[in-house]
């Protein structure tokens, strides 16, 4: 598979990347390379492989939940530069 440069100029804009022509170029080669070598997985025969989502031979790996004491809100209260209402304040960052 060929990545031109085009498509590696559209990559670099939807990324607000600013890339050199040489950059371009050297991109497209790289990532052509890459694909190529992927392109090769699909000459192996899977026929016989069952489907996977889990590699490792692992049933349950989730521990049983133990209720434990929480912190005291004082002492929570005290490591928050501002607290108000049991909440932390923090700067609004969305308009």
């Amino acid at each position: 598979m060929k990545i031109d440069t085009n498509a590696i100029a559209k990559f670099a804009a939807l990324s607000k990347l600013e890339l050199s022509e040489e950059e371009k170029t050297e991109f497209s080669q790289q990532l052509s390379e890459v694909a190529e070598h992927l392109e090769k997985l699909n000459e192996l025969d899977t026929s016989n492989v069952e489907p996977t989502d889990q590699v490792l031979d692992h049933k349950n790996v989730f521990r049983e939940d133990i209720v434990k004491k929480s912190m005291d809100i004082e002492k929570i209260a005290e490591m928050a530069p501002v607290f108000e209402d049991n909440m932390f304040v923090v700067p609004k960052i969305i308009e």
